[in-house]
């Protein structure tokens, strides 16, 4: 008893390649919302920290030049080579005061939470002590009291100035130390992508690749399936058109043997029988009928062994049976076959020779079912290292309709068996369309599979 062979379903690689896209997209999208947020923070740390601190400073740096401004002011008041009275003086500390204070307003605004409440009333605590010294000198000054006004510049004033001036240096100092800070955790985050981006790529190619492999394996073993399959179906193909001509063999012999030698028989008895009527009797006349009827049947079945299974092919060889089948074919299909013959013959296989013939036998079939022409030709060439067989016809070749919507060439049953043919004696076979319109058959087989092939 011979094992019997399964075989499980072999699963879709669609389930797999679709849970790959997925885990693909979801990378790609949740990359590019850490990137979004990454890129936010980024804008986010520019706006809020660094054009702010540079705002800042620049309003610090206002407010040191201010201050810097009233010092050189100071120092000209004491110079006791100046012609003009201390309160001279009194409307350029009223543009420094008025400057000073809107650069200190403009300095909270855009100092935000990086200044702390301790370091903001001190600047305006100070600020305010020293325009107070201000008032008082110039008060003395309008008092004509001018070494007491110059007395409190050089002990108050100028002490409390270079108090500010330290103070906002200080303020810059912290500016510049958060701008760097800020940077930093700029550079930060950008070291930080564009790590998770190497990542990313990383992580995108392990699935590429992964995916790839998965397909790949998939492929191989679809293909190995396919042709697995592909094997099995021309070992069935092969085991079938055996066990077709094996039949019409048995039937060919069974018609000219038996069938052949019964007729043959009621023939000759016919015959005798005939001798023994009286000469111009009806019983003759219709015995002589009667043995013709049989002599026509008997050609006839003959006829029909012949082209079930021409015993010819392996008595003569395929070339003495075409030489048989085509005027033969000629009478019975009314279509005038140009039969032309090159090259130098060489001998044919017999089982070689049987698939030839059936793919003759089928070509001509289609050229009188299908082509609507009075014509056709039909070549045998023996090349030096193949036979090439063609038949052609210019009728009306392969028509696309509803059931070839792509335009391919139909695939009849009879094609197929063509097709199969073909392939079983190591030939390939093409259905091609002539510079006139109508259809050509060629196949070729190598010489060495001709000869060595079996029935």
């Amino acid at each position: 008893m011979q094992p019997v062979q399964q075989f499980s379903l072999q699963r879709s690689p669609t389930t797999g390649l679709l849970f790959g896209l997925i885990i693909t997209l979801a990378a790609v999208l949740a990359y590019a919302s850490y990137i979004t947020v990454q890129l936010s923070g980024l804008r986010r740390l520019q706006s809020d920290m660094v054009d702010r601190n540079r705002k800042d400073s620049l309003q610090l740096l206002r407010i040191q030049n201010d201050l810097n401004s009233i010092a050189l002011a100071m120092r000209d008041m004491l110079d006791a080579a100046e012609p003009y009275p201390l309160t001279a003086w009194s409307a350029q500390f009223d543009r420094i005061h008025a400057d000073l204070d809107a650069a200190l307003k403009l300095e909270e605004k855009f100092a935000g939470a990086n200044r702390t409440p301790e370091q903001r009333l001190y600047l305006n605590q100070s600020l305010a002590q020293f325009w107070d010294a201000v008032n008082r000198m110039f008060a003395l000054a309008g008092a004509s009291k001018e070494a007491e006004a110059r007395e409190q510049i050089r002990l108050t004033l100028q002490a409390r100035q270079q108090a500010l001036s330290t103070a906002v240096s200080r303020l810059l100092v912290e500016n510049n130390e958060g701008e760097e800070q800020a940077a930093a955790r700029i550079a930060h985050i950008y070291d930080s992508v564009q790590r998770q981006l190497y990542l990313f790529l990383a992580a995108t190619l392990i699935a590429i690749v992964l995916t790839s492999l998965y397909l790949i394996r998939a492929n191989r073993q679809i293909f190995a399936r396919l042709a697995e399959l592909s094997e099995q179906r021309s070992d069935l193909a092969q085991k079938l058109i055996s066990t077709q001509e094996s039949t019409l063999r048995h039937i060919s012999r069974e018609l000219h043997d038996e069938f052949g030698q019964v007729l043959t028989a009621i023939g000759a008895m016919l015959g005798r029988a005939g001798n023994q009527a009286p000469e111009g009797s009806p019983l003759r006349a219709d015995l002589q009928e009667v043995r013709e009827i049989a002599q026509s049947t008997l050609n006839n079945i003959r006829g029909l062994s012949q082209a079930l299974h021409p015993v010819l092919l392996e008595e003569a060889g395929l070339e003495s049976t075409l030489d048989w089948y085509i005027p033969t074919a000629e009478r019975q299909t009314g279509i005038r076959l140009h039969y032309e013959k090159s090259g130098q013959p060489f001998p044919v296989d017999t089982g070689a020779g049987v698939h030839l013939y059936r793919i003759i036998q089928e070509a001509l079939n289609n050229v009188s079912r299908h082509a609507g022409v009075t014509e056709a030709w039909i070549r045998l060439k023996f090349l030096p290292h193949a036979l090439e067989l063609e038949v052609e016809d210019h009728g009306k070749g392969f028509v696309t309709g509803p059931s070839t919507p792509n335009g391919n060439i139909p695939r009849g049953i009879g094609l197929v068996g063509m097709r199969e043919r073909a392939e079983l004696i190591g030939g390939t076979l093409e259905i091609a369309h002539p510079a006139q319109r109508g259809t050509l058959v060629r196949v070729k087989i190598p010489q060495d599979k001709l000869q060595t092939h079996a029935a």
